[in-house]
């Protein structure tokens, strides 16, 4: 492993900016030998496996990955002390008190050297690789810069924490400026910077400043991702419509199996002649009666004392006890409770054996069906659910258990035994002898255990999680016991050690019936005991001279580490050591290992017996030592890269990537096997070929309970050869593992059905890759070598997750390289890339019964986002490679060949105008209402109490009104002021820094009074003054404001010292306070030359960041307000209830002109009075009776979400909402059906007519394209393909059909407007349901941009725009959304058909990647749908890098949970890798008032770090 991967600044810097960096060597430093504490959980492993996973990872050069950044407060689950690197706190805590000098003199990771006398025992040779550290400097320290694989540009935090970690760092700045302190006023709400601001900063493209850690870890990322991938696949590609994904074409060199087809293999014939006991009860009936005193079992306790020794003549009197009760006591409703063949449940803890053995056999008497199942300890075990759906399933009513199980299971309040989740309701049965009645002397149980009837049903996890029961009939438990006897050689009284669980699998088959057949003595060894002394197994073969010995691999590799100084140990008595799980890839090692350690004390070699088996075919095949008839052991070194493609290939030159596995012995006595093709029809394999091994034989299991089709494809397999020809008569059953047949008949076993990870074309098994992870270093790393390996299946393909158990005392530092090295030694020998990899702290992944980790549980949990990781690194740039071929644009076709008459290509021109002003009823009057400034007055004067405003507070009381007079007197007031104190002259800006509320709009009418032109300006937030006064300071000063209207309170915040720390505040303009301005009149009031002069300026910060202000003529004014009039029939008479903030687009004229222009009365709600009271803006509606209402996105999701379950007590209050006849959302953006949905349902209950709301449609260039109004037709709704929106068509689908979007209509167009839909690059009309650029043109256009920061040129186009063919006169402004134009059947109000305008979203907000265009919302929708959690989200694309942003609603530690979620989400929906997934609190999207997000200063403060992130994933 390459020493730079940790020390490094990486090269390419390096050579740039000449960094002294420490030399890239790649020394291996002399193993440290360390004491191992606490050293058993290091899991067998092999030294050939640690030799090649060393060995690949050197092959790696240097490579940088970004490592996640990690907010503090969620290393919850490392120790204080634990060094944090710069990058993983948050930019808040970047003070140097936090690390303290010299911290780092302790090694980063505890040197994982594994003890010497075990080097010497595994390695046999003089270098000891596997216990030389591949990662630590010589003597451990690191002398090079801290966060090894991520400091290498590590901005701010570089320049201010190196020089205390230690002496002289290299310069890892990359060259980079002093990060200079200095304002960065568009942060808050405005990107770019206006003319004369300083230019010295060092800015990328965007604005945003270099210094920024986030964008040195992207570019770190951008660095990985463009190492060369493997050679791309043949892209298989129709048309980009169906965007189909890659299909993967098999490598034409990819190895083929060559040899002949298999032979069926024939097992050693049953010994005939020997006297068989007929039946197992009959044996036991036998040495009970006869032999009563000798042993059958011993149980011990986690001392290693004997407890308690039960002999054969106790079994069968306990059995005979047990078996009269079970059918003569228990009865219900008079009637017994059981009949023979009914199932019973027996629950008993593994420190139990005695009691189990006694209600197996009693079960068996009383010819009922044991179902052996786990104690359930909780009522959420990982599984338990299953189970008891099987224990459902197999209509058990009845458990068995102990006095002492019974106490400790979970009781409801009643003090019964509680119900678990998904269990039948159960009787309990305590089967203690003092429970149990003693039979009469003349009772004998009916017992005829014969035949194909069901014995008893052993329960197993598939792959799924789903629980099945295997039914064993009486015929094969007879025939197993016979078989098992002849292959190992049992013979009467003799001793086994059983270290298994003896409920199930070998533990059960040996331990519990085998023995019962020759009257052997089985000393029972409890898990409890294992964990506590690991030697107890080899001391109890010592203590009672045992001829065999039931193990796992993992007990032998727990003795190995625990055996020095044992002087008393032989294992000179044992003729068989069984290894139950033989048939794993990694008990080879431990097998190697212990002999080699105790072949010393009495191990023969050839006594080693790794045996395969399956809970479907129970034992498939044993090793049996040389006197039973067994052939020499061998070892198999297989290539892994042709395992992959299901080929046998013995490796000779490539060493690294190899697996080596033991035989597993011969097939069984009596039994036949082959080895049959994993998919289809089940054709015998080559000799060179994987396939799944099949058995034929009177000892398997025979069905699985219930399920009579997946029986009928497992246990009645017909093998056929090439031709079709069945090979035998008889059935095979499937045993799941997946093997192939080798010399001298040997059965070699290479993984397992329900391990197997179909990647692409390639199969690769999870316990090979379990396996090359734990021989990562640091092996101490993971916790108890508790990893957990499966696939899920994302974007068709099936993804490899890795999920690990690390050690409480790991450091970040440690887990990312580790992560990092895992990743890399995968992919080296595996030539798999990891899709997941999670760590979780120690003991949190789902535990199976015997300590093991539940898979199917654990992959359940990510699934499901509960697995609450504390690492998370995930990698689908690496592994995705079936994404659909990026899209190449087409050229157009020209104009000529489109346009015939109103027709482009056959479709009707999408094209579509609201009513023609010229016919309607108020035209003379229009005439006279150019000017507002004159309509106040002409109000002042004909109507002067008629009320205009009322404004509410948060009560609901009134707070100020205003009637045409009054405001007429005040705003003559404010007119005097700026002409006597002001000094302004007509055609100065003015900018009015108000609250909502009438002063702002007698304000705005004062500047009208005397020629000035007002700019609106949303006053600074006092609380955020920081955020909030650059962009007021901005808009004043890019308006060219000579003056600054505005209340006392607001004129003290601006002059404030808080507002000097913000902005400049001496170069603020003349302000005045109009709270206490004299009451004067003008002289005369001003009156424009022409209705085509500047009437006010209306400044918006986009969405994108761009501060742009519109010019408005009066012309447009009196325009605007007249076609609002006509589609909402606004008269004197009517209310309208106003729930918008006052400041620019529509909200500012429905606020401060409307009213004056159509004279109804407005109800002035200010959104911000709905923070301290939600139902306020309803309850003025219901109050005022509004016909008509206006809100904002915002101001619905408040109400939606908080009032949602205060309905009913809003009614009580009499609010009432049936007067609405329209209800407007005012927006900017694609109308949020699920929002105005979900409102409607919601106030439906308060007399919301169901067809009330609707949104209007505005931007720019057009404030009101499209309101609703209070005739037409309602809005309608289509459903478009998304997939075909990303390519800028539009294809109307089914509601509910997969890729569906739904589209609502954006209101109706208003009168005056016509709108067309053009080509976005060439300009040219588009056709009906075409997607394009919506262009308008109406009499209220804005004339122009006052400003866009110099981009003037950009933005020259938007007012004046031409058609590049047809109608080539007409002047449009564009919009800058894209959307179409839909003929209905619906007819408008004047008999025509009704063209629909549908909104799909703004071109500056759209994301270009992979050719095709998308939408963040599209993007966002899926992603908030991912996790209950997520409470928002946002995305932005920088260099190309998906960033996607989510508001965590929930605990921090299950920030990460949401990482994969994410990432599996947006890749399965919309095809994208997303780059960098960032977790943040709530709250921390921007929002402007409209309810937008404003995705480009989220941008900018992420890349500036200012976000505080929970934590932030870099996706490989």
């Amino acid at each position: 492993m390459a020493l730079a991967f940790i020390a490094g600044v990486d090269p390419c810097l390096q050579a740039e900016n000449r960094i002294p960096g420490p030399s890239l060597s790649t020394a291996i430093p002399k193993p440290q030998r360390s004491r191992l504490t606490n050293s058993r959980d290091e899991r067998f492993r092999s030294d050939v496996h640690t030799e090649a996973v060393q060995a690949a990872l050197a092959k790696y050069k240097e490579r940088k990955m970004p490592m996640p950044s990690k907010r503090r407060s969620v290393l919850v689950h490392s120790s204080v002390e634990t060094y944090t690197p710069p990058d993983t706190s948050s930019a808040s805590e970047d003070e140097g008190s936090l690390r303290r000098p010299g911290r780092l003199t302790t090694p980063l990771q505890s040197h994982p050297s594994v003890e010497p006398w075990l080097d010497r025992v595994i390695q046999g040779s003089s270098t000891s690789s596997s216990a030389s550290s591949t990662s630590s400097h010589p003597g451990g320290r690191l002398a090079a810069v801290p966060s090894a694989t991520t400091t290498a540009l590590a901005g701010l935090s570089a320049h201010a924490h190196l020089a205390d970690l230690h002496p002289a760092p290299p310069d890892v700045t990359t060259g980079l400026v002093e990060p200079s302190h200095y304002e960065r006023p568009q942060v808050a709400s405005v990107r770019g910077i206006p003319r004369g601001y300083s230019r010295n900063i060092l800015e990328t493209a965007d604005g945003v400043p270099v210094n920024s850690r986030v964008s040195s870890k992207i570019q770190q990322l951008l660095n990985t991702l463009k190492r060369p991938k493997r050679p791309p696949l043949k892209e298989f590609f129709v048309d980009d419509f169906e965007e189909l994904l890659e299909v993967q074409q098999p490598d034409p060199n990819q190895p083929k199996p060559e040899g002949d087809q298999m032979a069926v293999l024939r097992g050693e014939p049953l010994a005939v002649g020997t006297p068989w006991p007929p039946t197992l009860l009959a044996a036991l009936q036998h040495w009970g009666t006869t032999q009563p005193k000798a042993p059958c079992l011993t149980a011990l306790d986690t001392t290693g004392k004997a407890t308690c020794t039960l002999t054969y003549g106790k079994l069968w009197s306990r059995s005979l006890k047990l078996a009269y009760t079970l059918l003569n006591k228990l009865t219900s409703k008079n009637e017994p409770l059981l009949k023979p063949g009914d199932r019973v449940a027996l629950v008993f803890p593994n420190s139990d054996p005695v009691m189990f053995m006694v209600a197996f056999y009693g079960c068996l008497l009383a010819e009922l069906v044991p179902v052996p199942i786990e104690v359930p300890l909780t009522r959420k075990d990982a599984g338990s659910q299953q189970v008891g759906f099987l224990l459902g399933s197999c209509g058990v009513t009845l458990a068995l258990t102990t006095d002492a199980c019974q106490k400790g299971l979970p009781k409801a309040q009643t003090g019964e035994v509680a119900t678990f989740k998904g269990w039948p309701p159960l009787s309990w049965l305590v089967i203690d002898g003092k429970h149990l009645a003693k039979p009469p002397k003349d009772w004998h149980p009916l017992a005829q255990d014969t035949g194909v009837g069901t014995a008893y049903i052993e329960y197993k996890t598939s792959k799924d999680g789903s629980t099945v029961g295997i039914t064993v009939s009486h015929e094969s438990l007879l025939a197993q016991c016979r078989a098992l006897t002849q292959a190992c050689g049992y013979s009467e009284a003799e001793t086994l050690t059983n270290v298994l669980d003896f409920k199930r699998d070998a533990g059960l088959w040996h331990g519990v019936l085998t023995s019962v057949m020759n009257k052997m003595h089985v000393v029972s060894i409890p898990y409890a005991l294992m964990k506590v002394n690991p030697l107890s197994w080899i001391q109890k073969v010592y203590s009672y001279k045992a001829q065999t010995a039931l193990v796992k691999s993992r007990d032998m590799h727990w003795s190995l580490l625990a055996q020095r100084g044992q002087r008393d140990v032989s294992l000179s008595s044992l003729r068989m050591l069984i290894v139950a799980d033989g048939a794993n890839p990694w008990s080879i090692s431990s097998c190697d290992a212990f002999l080699n350690v105790f072949q010393s004390r009495g191990l023969r070699p050839e006594v080693i017996c790794p045996c395969a088996s399956s809970p479907e075919a129970l034992t498939v095949a044993i090793r049996r030592p040389p006197d039973l008839g067994g052939p020499p052991p061998r070892k198999a070194v297989l290539s892994m890269n042709g395992l992959s493609y299901g080929v046998i290939r013995v490796d000779t030159e490539e060493k690294l990537s190899v697996l080596t596995v033991q035989d597993v012995g011969q097939v069984m006595p009596g039994a036949s096997a082959c080895v049959v093709k994993v998919e289809g029809t089940p054709y015998l394999c080559k000799t060179d070929e994987v396939g799944e091994v099949c058995v034929s034989s009177s000892a398997t299991g025979t069905a699985y309970y219930g399920l009579l089709g997946i029986t009928k494809n497992v246990f009645e397999t017909i093998p056929v050869t090439v031709g079709g020809a069945p090979v035998s008569e008889r059935p095979f059953t499937r045993t799941g593992l997946l093997g192939f047949i080798g010399p001298d008949n040997l059965v070699f076993i290479v993984g397992k059905l329900d391990g197997l990870m179909v990647v692409g074309v390639r199969r690769h098994s999870a316990d090979d890759v379990v396996a090359t992870a734990l021989a990562v270093e640091p092996m101490k790393f993971v916790y108890r070598g508790r990893i957990a390996v499966f696939s899920v299946t994302v974007l068709r393909d099936d993804r490899v997750v890795l999920v690990a158990e690390q050690r409480p005392e790991a450091s970040e530092e440690d887990s990312f390289q580790w992560m990092s090295r895992v990743l890399q030694a995968i992919d080296s020998i595996h030539q798999v890339g990891v899709y997941c990899l999670a760590l979780v702290p120690a003991n949190t992944l789902p535990k199976a019964p015997l300590g093991g980790i539940h898979i199917s549980e654990t992959k359940q949990r990510f699934l499901e986002g509960t697995l609450h990781p504390c690492n998370v690194l995930m990698c689908p740039h690496t592994c995705v490679t079936n994404l659909p071929k990026p899209r190449q644009k087409q050229p157009e076709v020209g104009p000529a060949s489109m346009i015939v008459g109103n027709l482009v290509a056959g479709k009707r021109i999408a094209q579509a105008s609201g009513r023609e002003l010229a016919h309607l009823e108020d035209s003379d009057q229009a005439r006279k209402f150019l000017f507002l400034a004159d309509v106040l007055q002409w109000r002042a004067h004909t109507t002067p109490d008629h009320p205009l405003f009322l404004l509410l507070n948060a009560k609901g009381t009134v707070t100020s009104t205003a009637t045409c007079v009054q405001l007429h007197k005040r705003a003559e007031r404010v007119a005097a002021a700026l002409m006597e104190k002001g000094r302004l002259d007509a055609g100065d800006h003015v900018a009015l820094v108000y609250p909502p509320g009438v002063d702002l709009i007698a304000a705005f009418y004062g500047c009208l009074y005397c020629g000035c032109v007002p700019v609106t300006v949303r006053p600074p937030h006092p609380q955020n003054l920081g955020t909030t006064l650059p962009t007021v300071k901005m808009i004043v000063e890019v308006s060219k404001s000579v003056c600054v209207l505005s209340t006392q309170a607001i004129t003290r915040l601006l002059k404030s010292k808080e507002a000097a720390t913000a902005v400049d505040i001496r170069t603020w303009p003349t302000i005045l306070d109009t709270d206490d301005i004299p009451k004067k009149k003008v002289a005369s009031i001003f009156r424009p030359p022409s209705p085509d002069v500047l009437a006010y300026l209306d400044f918006s910060v986009s969405t994108t960041g761009i501060l742009a202000g519109v010019k408005m003529s009066h012309a447009a004014t009196s325009a605007l307000c007249r076609s609002i009039k006509l589609q909402c029939e606004l008269y004197p008479s009517r209310q309208i209830a106003i729930c918008l903030d006052p400041y620019c687009g529509l909200g500012f004229a429905l606020w401060c002109l409307c009213s004056v222009y159509s004279g109804h009365q407005s109800v002035l709600v200010p959104p911000l009075e709905l923070e301290s009271n939600v139902s306020l803006w309803l309850s003025a509606v219901s109050q005022y009776k509004a016909r008509v209402t206006f809100c904002s996105y915002s101001v619905m999701e408040m109400c939606t979400k908080g009032l949602g379950t205060q309905t009913g007590a809003l009614r009580m209050k009499g609010v009432n909402l049936s007067c609405v006849r329209t209800c407007m959302v005012v927006a900017e953006e694609r109308p949020r059906i699920a929002l105005t949905q979900s409102f409607s349902k919601l106030f439906k209950d308060l007399g919301l007519p169901a067809r009330a709301v609707s949104t209007t449609f505005g931007c720019r260039v057009n404030v009101a394209i499209c309101l609703q109004g209070t005739a037409g037709p309602d809005p309608t709704t289509v459903y478009v393909d998304m997939r075909a929106l990303r390519h800028d068509r539009v294809r109307l689908v089914e509601r509910g059909s997969p890729h569906s979007l739904p589209l609502m209509e954006s209101g109706k167009i208003l009168p005056g407007v016509k709108v067309i839909i053009a080509h976005t690059e060439t300009k040219g009309p588009l056709g009906d349901s075409h997607l394009g650029e919506i262009w308008v043109s109406s009499p209220h256009n804005a004339t122009g941009y006052y400003t866009v920061y110099g981009e003037e040129a950009l933005h020259a186009d938007h007012f004046s725009a031409r058609l590049s063919f047809g109608d080539t006169q007409t002047i449009w402004a564009r919009t800058g959304y894209l959307g179409f134009l839909r003929r209905t059947e619906l007819t408008d109000a004047s008999g025509e058909r009704h063209d629909a305008l549908y909104v799909v979203g703004s071109l500056d907000e759209t994301l270009e990647l992979r050719g095709m265009r998308y939408h963040p919302i599209d993007i966002e929708t899926s992603v908030i749908r991912a996790h209950r959690s997520i409470a928002e989200c946002a995305v932005f694309t920088w260099t190309n890098l998906l960033v996607v942003v989510v508001e965590l609603e929930g605990l921090e530690q299950d920030a990460l949970d949401l990482v994969a979620l994410v990432t599996n989400v947006v890749l399965e929906e919309h095809y994208l890798v997303v780059g960098v997934v960032v977790i943040v609190d709530p709250g921390v999207i921007p929002i402007n008032s409209r309810g937008e997000k404003q995705r480009m200063h989220l941008r900018d403060g992420f890349l500036a770090d200012q976000l505080d992130p929970i934590y932030v994933a870099y996706n490989m």
